[in-house]
C-alpha cells in the first residue's frame, strides 16, 4: 500500500486530528514499524461513542497494515472510581463484557479481531514490575503539578473539582502506558489530547516520539439550544480548556442513558431515541443526528463502498450521498427535512447494529444481565 493511501486511512472520519502528520509521513517514508494502542476505562455500558467510533479507526489502521492494541485500563478505572471502585468487578468486566464486545464489533464492522491485541493493564504492570514504576517517576519529573491538574478532563472531570492524590497519577500512568507498550501511535478521543501532548513533549527525555491520533466525540442526542450557545461562546473565547469542558458536558455519555444509544439497544429503542433527538434545521456543526452520520454511518458505508440514501417522505424523492460535505451542504440549504434525515439515520444505524443486537440477544445476553446487576448495586 502506498504512503498516500495509508495517510488517507489515517485521516478519514472519524479522525479529526493527527499530531503530527509530518511525523507520521516521516515514519512511513523511513519504513518505521507502526504500533497502535487505545486505552479504555472499564465503566458502564458501551454506546456508539465508545463502542463504534474508535473501532472504525482501528479497522482503518488494520487495513493500513498496522498492529492494533486495546488496553483495558482496570487500574485507571479503579483510580477514577468506576463501577463503584471495586477492582475485582472492574477486572471481571474488562475481560468479559468489554473484551468480548470489542471483538464482535471489530469483526462485524469489517475488521479482524485476531489482529488486535487485548491487554489488561494490571497484568501488564505485573510483568513490567519496577520498570513501569521507573517510567512513572521519569514522566512525573517532567510534568508540573499545575499541568497535571489541567489535564483532569481525561478523567471526565472539570478543573476545580476535588481530586485524590491517586487521580493526579492518572496522567503520568497514561503516558507511561504509551512508552511501556512500545507504541508510536497513541489513539483516543479528542478528550485525551492533553495526555498525548504530554507524551509527545516528554518524548525526548524518554527517547521515544509517539504520534497522537484523535477521533471526534459523538454528541449526546439530548443536547439543546443552550448547549449550542455554550459551545459557540467557548469557541469564540479561544479558551481550549473552556471549550473542552463544554464538549465533555454535551458528548454522548452512559451517565445520561436517555441521550445515549447503547450497542445493546433494540431497533425500537434506537428509533424512539433518534426520533426524539435534537436536530435543528439548517444546522450542521452542532447537530447530534448528523454527528451520528459523520462518525458512525459514513465510515461504515465508505468501507463497504455504498452510498447514504435519504427519502423525502412528501415527494418520494431519494437523494444519495457518498461523502460528508455534500450531505451537509444540502442540509444547511434546507433541501433535507430533519425528520427525513432522522428516518434515514435510523434505518442505516439499525442495519449496522443488527448483528450486534443479535449477539446481545443470544450468547452475549449474559454480559448485559451481569452489567445490569452491577449498575443497580453500585
Amino acid at each position: 500500500m502506498s504512503i498516500d493511501n495509508i495517510l488517507e486511512l489515517f485521516k478519514r472520519s472519524p479522525t479529526i486530528e493527527i499530531l503530527t502528520v509530518e511525523r507520521l509521513k516521516n515514519y512511513l517514508e523511513k519504513g518505521i514499524k507502526l504500533k497502535h494502542y487505545i486505552g479504555y476505562e472499564i465503566s458502564g455500558f458501551l454506546h456508539l461513542g465508545t463502542g463504534i467510533v474508535p473501532i472504525h479507526k482501528i479497522i482503518d489502521l488494520q487495513k493500513a497494515g498496522i498492529k492494533t492494541t486495546i488496553f483495558l485500563a482496570d487500574y485507571h478505572s479503579w483510580i477514577n472510581k468506576k463501577l463503584g471502585g471495586d477492582l475485582d468487578t472492574i477486572r471481571r468486566i474488562a475481560v468479559s463484557y468489554y473484551k468480548e464486545t470489542f471483538k464482535r464489533v471489530i469483526d462485524i464492522l469489517g475488521g479482524d479481531s485476531e489482529k488486535t491485541d487485548f491487554i489488561l493493564a494490571s497484568e501488564f504492570y505485573e510483568k513490567l514490575g519496577i520498570d513501569y514504576f521507573k517510567y512513572i517517576l521519569k514522566i512525573s519529573m517532567n510534568i508540573s503539578l499545575s499541568r497535571a491538574k489541567r489535564s483532569i478532563s481525561i478523567l471526565g472531570r472539570r478543573a476545580g473539582e476535588s481530586l485524590s492524590l491517586a487521580q493526579l497519577l492518572y496522567v503520568p500512568m497514561q503516558v507511561s502506558d504509551i512508552f511501556s507498550l512500545g507504541v508510536n501511535i497513541a489513539h483516543g478521543g479528542i478528550d485525551q489530547r492533553k495526555a498525548h501532548v504530554i507524551a509527545i513533549d516528554v518524548g525526548d527525555e524518554i527517547g521515544y516520539k509517539p504520534i497522537a491520533l484523535h477521533h471526534g466525540l459523538l454528541m449526546g442526542i439530548g443536547m439543546s439550544k443552550e448547549d449550542i450557545r455554550s459551545l459557540k461562546s467557548a469557541e469564540e473565547s479561544g479558551d481550549r480548556d473552556k471549550l473542552m469542558n463544554v464538549i465533555m458536558s454535551i458528548k454522548m455519555s452512559k451517565s445520561l442513558p436517555k441521550t445515549a444509544i447503547f450497542l445493546h439497544d433494540s431497533e425500537e429503542t434506537i428509533k424512539d431515541k433518534i426520533r426524539k433527538a435534537y436536530c435543528p434545521p439548517y444546522e450542521t456543526k452542532y447537530n447530534p443526528v448528523l454527528s451520528i452520520y459523520n462518525y458512525i454511518i459514513y465510515p461504515y458505508l465508505k468501507r463497504i463502498g455504498e452510498s447514504f440514501t435519504i427519502k423525502n417522505e412528501k415527494t418520494g424523492e431519494i437523494r444519495e450521498y457518498t461523502d460528508v460535505k455534500s450531505l451537509y451542504n444540502d442540509y444547511s440549504n434546507g433541501y433535507i427535512h430533519p425528520l427525513d434525515l432522522k428516518n434515514s439515520v435510523i434505518d442505516h444505524l439499525n442495519r449496522i447494529l443488527k448483528p450486534i443486537q443479535r449477539y446481545f440477544e443470544s450468547s452475549g445476553k449474559k454480559y448485559i444481565e451481569e452489567m445490569n446487576e452491577i449498575m443497580i448495586t453500585r
